[in-house]
C-alpha cells in the first residue's frame, strides 16, 4: 500500500460513526441515533478520521454523509458533554471547540465532492454540517433549523458566517433570530438542499447524484471546489478565530448556563429571569455610577 493512500474502511474501528467504502463513495454515518446523532468529542474525533481518510483514497470521489435512523441528520453539539465537561471547566470548550473547527474544515476541504444524505431534522451544528457539504438532498419530510438564540449559544460556526450567502441576508436572520423548523420544501425553494424526495426515494436519489459527480474529471472537479469555496473560507477564517475566543469567555455566563441547564433538566428556559437580571444589573451600575459622581461632586 503506498504512503499516501486511503486505507480499507474495515481497519477503522470507529464507535461513534460507520465508514463504507464501494464504487467511489465513501459513506460517513454519525450512529449516535439515541441522541438524535449530535456531536461529542469522540465523533467529531472519528469524522476527522474518516474525512482526511476518504481525501487521501484515490479509489474515492465523492463523500457522502448522513445520520443513522429516520428522525436526525444531526443535532450540533452534545449539551449533557458541554453541561458534564464545560461547566466545571469552563476553558475546556476551548480545545473542544477546536476539534469541532478542524473536522469541519477537513470536511470542507475534502478536495472531491460532498453530499449531505438528510435522512432527518439538522439542527444548530447539524445545519452548519449540511451547509459543509457542496450538495444536500433531503427527504421531504425533514426539517432544518437553528436554535442558538432560543437555547444557549451562537450560531457562528458556519451559519452567521454561510446563511447570508446562500439564503440571503434577510432570511439568515429570520433563521438565526426566529429559530424557527424550515421544512424541506421551504429550504430547497430558499436554497439550502439542492433536491428534496419522498423519504423511501431518498437513497436513490444521492446514488443518483452521486453517480453524476463521479462522472467528471477529478481534478478539474477539485479546483472548482477550491475556487467556489472563496467566499465561504474567507467569512470563516475571519471569523471563527474570534467565535472560538467569546463562545469559551461565555461559556459560563449566565444565560448560557440556564440554557444548557434548561436542556438537560428537560425544561423550559425561563427567558423573563435571564432579562430581569441583566435589566437589575445594569440598575445596579447605575446607581453605584451616581454615588460616585456624587462622592466627586461634594
Amino acid at each position: 500500500m503506498q504512503k499516501y493512500s486511503g486505507q480499507p474502511a474495515s481497519k477503522f474501528h470507529f464507535q461513534n460513526i460507520l465508514y463504507e467504502k464501494r464504487n467511489w463513495i465513501a459513506t460517513v454515518t454519525i450512529n449516535r441515533p439515541h441522541v438524535h446523532n449530535c456531536l461529542n468529542l469522540e465523533t467529531l474525533r472519528e469524522m476527522g478520521e474518516a474525512f482526511l481518510d476518504a481525501t487521501w483514497d484515490d479509489e474515492i470521489a465523492v463523500v457522502v454523509v448522513t445520520g443513522a435512523g429516520d428522525k436526525a441528520f444531526c443535532t450540533g453539539a452534545d449539551l449533557r458533554e458541554w453541561k458534564e465537561d464545560f461547566s466545571p471547566r469552563p476553558n475546556d470548550f476551548y480545545k473542544w471547540m477546536g476539534v469541532f473547527i478542524e473536522t469541519f474544515e477537513r470536511l470542507r476541504n475534502i478536495g472531491k465532492p460532498t453530499i449531505a444524505r438528510l435522512n432527518g431534522m439538522a439542527v444548530g451544528g447539524g445545519n452548519e454540517l449540511q451547509m459543509s457539504c457542496d450538495l444536500a438532498i433531503a427527504a421531504d419530510d425533514v426539517y432544518l433549523r437553528h436554535v442558538g438564540t432560543e437555547h444557549g449559544s451562537v450560531p457562528a460556526a458556519g451559519a452567521t458566517q454561510w446563511l447570508p450567502l446562500i439564503v440571503g441576508d434577510r432570511r439568515a436572520r429570520e433563521i438565526l433570530f426566529l429559530c424557527e423548523q424550515i421544512p424541506a420544501r421551504k429550504a430547497l425553494e430558499w436554497g439550502l438542499v439542492n433536491e428534496v424526495v419522498p423519504r423511501k426515494e431518498l437513497d436513490a436519489a444521492v446514488d443518483r447524484m452521486c453517480k453524476k459527480l463521479i462522472r467528471k474529471l477529478p481534478e478539474c472537479t477539485r479546483y472548482t471546489k477550491q475556487q467556489l469555496n472563496f467566499w465561504r473560507e474567507f467569512s470563516w477564517h475571519m471569523t471563527i478565530g474570534h467565535v472560538k475566543d467569546w463562545l469559551t469567555v461565555h461559556t459560563s455566563a449566565p444565560e448560557i448556563l440556564e440554557g444548557i441547564n434548561a436542556f438537560n433538566e428537560k425544561r423550559p428556559i425561563d427567558y423573563e429571569k435571564i432579562r430581569r437580571q441583566m435589566a437589575d444589573a445594569g440598575l445596579q451600575r447605575e446607581k453605584v455610577g451616581e454615588t460616585k459622581r456624587s462622592k466627586r461632586s461634594r
